[in-house]
């Protein structure tokens, strides 16, 4: 069972406008609504591919509830910390002639101090998942070193941990070395404060963080695949090229597949062959749409994996 912890969900606007022009009035010529947050979306792909998971996080308000009908719809597991304040809502405009995105996020709402324990006492509780999946922005009243307070108290279970965080919760986050990290180049870069403009610096780079002492890392970059790394290897992975209509949940997706064949107890080769397939069937839906599980299938066996060391 892969658990996911999203503290800062969302309901996803997604607007087509055919031609987006700055400064003049566009008509938008779709719109689409779906539950949002790295966690959430980690768990939409989990249970399109076939695995077992359970959403966590908070939730309120309205939109909040649309949430939990959107991901009932899709027959998504969840059991949310409900919050006095309304949930997020964030705003996506796809450029149908250029396939370009914006994207408008809302910081969130306040969380009180007793909802965040609530919150804490039923992560404590969550059933003997395979990965507990930490993931997303923080909003605002919860402290930047939550990740790391709450991977500690996992550990103390003998629970693996998975973080997927950008900036100030990443770098607070990893003090408490979970079991995976899955971040992009430029996440990475922020996280070492360096440039990684080759290969040569990203491997050097993801060996460095297994050398802190995390388990397993996974460095995506875009189209050109992923650098994987563990106490014993080093891997890089070659996506297969397709045409992107959207990189939204990509990241996401990408973690779903990798966690659902290491709880299968496949290779981290084999893992990240999967990995990367579903995060490139993620690029090939619109909007905030997700990896579909017969687009995996069928990039799978495209997917080259080279071990590097």
């Amino acid at each position: 069972m892969i658990a996911t912890v999203t503290l800062n969900p969302c309901l996803d606007k997604v607007v087509a406008v055919d031609g987006l022009i700055v400064d003049e009035a566009n008509r938008w010529t779709s719109l689409d609504r779906y539950p949002g947050g790295k966690g959430i979306d980690v768990s939409r792909s989990v249970h399109e591919l076939g695995g077992t998971t359970t959403a966590y996080g908070f939730i309120g308000g309205f939109y909040g509830m649309l949430v939990q009908r959107l991901l009932d719809k899709e027959g998504v597991p969840f059991s949310f910390t409900q919050i006095e304040q309304e949930t997020r809502t964030n705003f996506i405009i796809t450029d149908t002639r250029t396939y370009r995105q914006t994207r408008i996020n809302a910081p969130g709402p306040h969380i009180s101090k007793t909802e965040l324990e609530r919150l804490r006492r039923k992560i404590r509780n969550v059933p003997n998942p395979d990965f507990l999946v930490f993931s997303g922005s923080v909003p605002p009243g919860v402290p930047d070193d939550i990740y790391k307070q709450l991977i500690q108290k996992a550990k103390e279970r003998n629970v693996k941990t998975v973080l997927d965080a950008d900036g100030q919760w990443l770098r607070e986050g990893i003090k408490a070395k979970p079991y995976l990290i899955k971040p992009n180049i430029h996440e990475t870069e922020q996280l070492l404060d360096t440039e990684l403009a080759t290969e040569d610096a990203i491997i050097r780079a993801a060996s460095k963080l297994i050398e802190s002492g995390i388990e397993i890392v996974v460095i995506s970059r875009g189209k050109n695949g992923l650098i994987a790394a563990n106490k014993g290897s080093i891997l890089k992975v070659i996506s297969p090229q397709v045409e992107v209509l959207s990189t939204v949940g990509a990241g996401d997706s990408t973690v779903a597949g990798l966690l659902l064949k290491l709880a299968e107890g496949k290779p981290l080769s084999e893992a990240c062959r999967y990995a990367a397939a579903a995060g490139t069937a993620a690029v090939l839906t619109s909007g905030t749409e997700l990896c579909h599980r017969s687009d995996v299938e069928r990039l799978f066996p495209q997917v080259k994996v080279e071990e590097i060391s």
